[in-house]
C-alpha cells in the first residue's frame, strides 16, 4: 500500500470516527434538554401554585379600589 493511499485510509477513518461522535452527541442533548424543560416547567407550576391565591387576591383588591 502506498503512503498515499493509507493517508486517504487514515483521514478518512479519523473524519467518520469524529461525525459518528458529533451525533451520538446531539441525542445526548436532546434528552439533556428535554429532562431541563420538565424541571423548569414543574418549578412553575409548584410557583403558581403556591403564589397563585395571594397574587389572585392582590388583583381583586385592586379591582376594587378602582372606582
Amino acid at each position: 500500500m502506498s503512503r498515499a493511499a493509507a493517508l486517504l485510509m487514515t483521514s478518512l477513518h479519523v473524519l467518520t470516527a469524529r461525525f459518528d461522535g458529533v451525533k451520538k452527541d446531539k441525542g445526548a442533548t436532546a434528552v439533556e434538554y428535554g429532562l431541563l424543560v420538565g424541571l423548569i416547567s414543574i418549578a412553575i407550576i409548584g410557583t403558581l401554585a403556591l403564589i397563585g391565591p395571594k397574587l389572585n387576591a392582590l388583583f381583586l383588591q385592586v379591582l376594587n379600589a378602582l372606582p
